[in-house]
């Protein structure tokens, strides 16, 4: 019997697979929020999204406590700190206290004091309440964002656990005038989290900064002002 040809199957990555990677990686070299950070010593682009909100609602002053959530790879504390700085230094003294939590590690930045641990677990929210030494945060600012599987149900309820876990820290240990600033997306249980904004805050805005990819379904609410349990 004459010899079955045998078909030899690539393991390399599919063409369509391939054109995406190039397609983000050319975006990526291409995005002039990345050139900026790169130039102005930003560890990622996202420190311009919180930089535009913050711009437009004079969230951050010298002398606040700041607490960031899913802070890693540091963008965020990054620009709280030269809010805190005179004149924006990114060293050197600091008029205020910024407290850091993240499940993931990251490298240090003078003058944060980070935490890693999952926002999750009670314990580590025992550290993080214990870090702020009986102060209270005048802004909380969440980055947040859970590992997505890709099934709808599942995803929406992990983004929502998040974005309750961080309106219940924000109820605790922030004061009454204070803001949040926290990331959560279009789609399934958008309207549901912004009712719980307008729940409990007084006011609530919603932010799509423009550093904010065209594709991406991110977008960041904002409430300022917790309202009194008895007023919901």
């Amino acid at each position: 019997m004459a010899g079955i040809p045998v078909l030899s199957m690539s393991m390399n990555p599919k063409p369509k697979a391939k054109k995406v990677n190039r397609a983000w990686i050319h975006d990526h070299v291409n995005d002039p929020y990345v050139k900026l950070a790169t130039k102005e010593g930003y560890r990622a682009r996202a420190a311009y999204k919180l930089k535009e909100i913050d711009e437009s609602l004079s969230l951050i002053k010298p002398g606040h406590l700041v607490v960031d959530l899913g802070s890693t790879p540091g963008a965020w504390s990054q620009y709280v700190r030269r809010r805190l700085s005179p004149d924006g230094a990114a060293v050197g003294e600091l008029a205020g206290t910024i407290i850091a939590l993240d499940i993931l590690p990251m490298e240090p930045i003078e003058g944060v004091t980070f935490l890693q641990g999952d926002f999750r677990e009670a314990d580590v929210l025992d550290r993080l309440s214990a870090a702020m030494a009986g102060r209270k945060a005048d802004v909380v600012v969440s980055d947040m964002a859970p590992n997505l599987s890709g099934i709808a149900s599942a995803d929406t309820a992990r983004v929502a656990h998040l974005i309750e876990l961080a309106i219940d820290f924000a109820r605790h240990h922030m004061k009454p005038e204070g803001a949040l600033v926290a990331k959560l997306f279009h789609g399934s249980g958008y309207n549901e989290l912004t009712k719980l904004f307008k729940d409990n805050f007084r006011v609530v805005k919603p932010f799509k900064p423009k550093a904010s990819r065209d594709k991406s379904s991110e977008t960041f609410m904002v409430g300022i002002g917790l309202k009194s349990p008895d007023t919901n």
